[in-house]
């Protein structure tokens, strides 16, 4: 399995946990992926797993468009799927920046 596809699997499994905590069902304890991969490589993981998602949607769309797919319906959830992925990706890039700033201005 390559990366992107762990990446994936991964965040599929965190969703399905969020909906087990969501519905009432035990939720397991949270793996650390640092321990297998260091951060920097968990971080390009993601990357490249959100760029081949919105890479997805953006073919899912096209398809549509030209007329070689009839699945409008999935390709709007992988559309919606792509966005928030990118939307989450976004948060964290302004928290790691703004972070990176409050230490900055610490004083020596």
């Amino acid at each position: 399995m390559n990366s992107i596809s762990q990446v994936q699997s991964q965040m599929l499994d965190r969703m399905h946990e969020l909906q087990a905590a969501s519905s009432g069902m035990p939720v397991r304890p949270p793996v650390d992926a640092s321990a297998e991969a260091g951060p920097v490589q968990a971080f390009t993981d993601i990357l490249r797993a959100i760029d081949t998602e919105q890479h997805r949607a953006s073919q899912a769309v096209a398809d549509v468009d030209s007329g070689k797919s009839k699945d409008l319906v999935g390709a709007m959830v992988q559309s919606q799927k792509a966005s928030l992925s990118f939307a989450a990706l976004l948060q964290v890039r302004n928290k790691m920046s703004s972070a990176f700033d409050e230490i900055m201005r610490m004083p020596i």
